[in-house]
């Protein structure tokens, strides 16, 4: 199979081909959410750009086992060893069983990735469900000599891996920085060294998450969720792992560590980080308090906002830019990506009017070359999103008579914008956003009727005023032969 995909692998830091383990199959693996609480904006950014690369392999004619994990249990307060279970702590908030604030933010997560039109993992599995495999991954590790049992607690040793293994790898963290930087840390005297990490903790009493295990009664490590479902659902050695870049250090240098331990060999080939979502230049995050959940941004109800924004423009604004660059949320980058959508859909819906020529100006087999190349190039939605846009100017050069196509051009073109728009970026036009669309363009439609007869009267005032008040509306008229052509600016 011919591939010219190239992407960034976060381990090695440098661009590299794509070249499957196994071809035509692709093992992909992406952390998913920690389910105590609505999803918000920084949970769509890696939705989303997995999503991209899910559905542009699959268009490319891979083979796609696409594993995302639910953490239901594990993941404990600030990303520590210690301190009370997130989903622990939202259950006794809310008077919940654990596994009931599990399945409701589940189902909220879901519904949003449907509203955001990101496809469902081939496999979505829950940490809770894969307790028994854990504890196996456990007893490997320890075999190799890597973990140690204090009281009922397991513990990866650090120090006695970085002898042999370089930790710190993937983040590009010096052992001896860590070692000079930790603290003294609640339960940390337990540990060898406080920045060993947890592979199987021992339950306090009031704990209600625990299982039995050949340590005594308690949960799994956070970091060894992920090691274990992604080996078992893809293999000892697998293609490509996914997150958000907050999860590089410590939750992808632990697995790791954890995986070559176990197994003597790192099972991921390709590491793929999405950077973040910022808020006035602060990462947007639970844990700051400074998020905005998708609920919020699809009814507007959040006082940062001042409209609401719908699901197809979230989408639209995160494709925008380069998955491994920040993105600063503000109202004003929403309204533009808002009628950056609309302008795409209208030249969509322009291409479908046009009339054919027996000969073309404009050439189609390059647009389409450009797009390929630009996801090729490590998944560059916004240079694909510039050339679809540099189509569309063409598209609305050709409906207004300055350039020709010919039916099989127009034909090529409409196949490309619904393979690249449709398939490849996941964009559509929304059912509600489609009937205010609708609405607006006949408004459109019914002002620059009432400028026409204005100006078959030479009322040339008020059809300078009614053009001048469009484009301050962001609408732009041009006068042709055949008639008014309008487009978003």
């Amino acid at each position: 199979m011919e591939n010219h995909l190239v992407i960034y692998n976060t381990l090695t830091r440098e661009k590299e081909a794509f070249i499957p383990l196994h071809p035509p199959f692709v093992g992909l693996y992406v952390c998913g959410p920690t389910v105590y609480s609505d999803a918000h904006l920084g949970h769509a950014r890696p939705a989303i750009t997995f999503d991209l690369l899910y559905r542009y392999l699959t268009h490319l004619g891979y083979s796609v086992r696409y594993v995302r994990n639910i953490t239901d249990v594990g993941h404990l307060e600030n990303d520590a060893d210690e301190g009370e279970d997130k989903i622990e702590k939202k259950a006794r908030i809310e008077h919940l069983e654990p596994m009931e604030v599990v399945q409701k933010y589940m189902n909220t997560y879901h519904r949003n990735m449907d509203q955001l039109n990101v496809l469902p993992p081939s496999i979505e599995p829950r940490a809770s469900g894969h307790i028994i495999e854990q504890q196996e991954f456990v007893k490997r590790i320890l075999n190799s000599g890597y973990a140690y049992e204090v009281n009922g607690s397991v513990y990866f040793d650090v120090v006695k891996y970085s002898r042999n293994n370089s930790y710190g790898k993937l983040s590009g963290r010096v052992l001896e920085e860590l070692i000079a930087g930790s603290r003294d840390l609640e339960g940390a005297e337990e540990k060898r060294n406080p920045f060993d990490f947890a592979l199987w903790k021992k339950a306090s009493p009031d704990h209600l998450m625990r299982w039995p295990s050949p340590w005594g009664e308690g949960y799994p490590g956070w970091h060894l969720e992920c090691s274990t479902m992604s080996v078992k659902y893809l293999g000892e050695v697998f293609d490509i792992h996914g997150g958000g870049i907050d999860l590089l250090f410590p939750h992808h240098e632990c697995e790791i560590a954890q995986s070559s331990a176990a197994m003597g060999k790192e099972s991921v080939r390709y590491w793929m980080h999405n950077n973040m979502i910022t808020i006035n230049g602060q990462k947007m995050a639970r844990s700051l308090g400074n998020f905005i959940t998708l609920d919020q941004l699809f009814s507007g109800n959040h006082p940062a906002l001042e409209k609401p924004y719908s699901p197809m423009t979230i989408r639209f604004f995160i494709l925008q830019a380069h998955y491994r660059s920040t993105v600063d949320f503000s109202n004003d980058a929403l309204r533009a990506a808002e009628k950056g959508l609309q302008r795409l859909f209208k030249g969509m819906d322009t291409l479908k009017k046009l009339k054919p020529s027996d000969t073309s100006s404009f050439d189609t087999a390059e647009l389409r070359r450009k797009c390929y190349e630009s996801l090729d190039d490590d998944l560059n939605s916004p240079v694909l999103l510039s050339y679809l846009f540099d189509g569309v100017k063409h598209i609305n050069s050709v409906n207004d008579g300055s350039e020709t196509l010919t039916s099989d051009d127009i034909v090529s073109l409409k196949e490309l914008y619904d393979t690249f728009v449709y398939k490849i970026l996941g964009l559509k036009e929304e059912s509600s956003a489609a009937g205010s669309d609708k609405l607006t363009r006949e408004l459109i439609e019914m002002i620059i009727s009432l400028r026409q007869a204005a100006r078959e009267k030479k009322d040339w005032q008020t059809s300078d005023k009614i053009r001048a008040d469009l484009r301050k509306a962001g609408i732009i008229l041009k006068d042709t032969n055949e008639g008014v052509n309008w487009e978003f600016e």
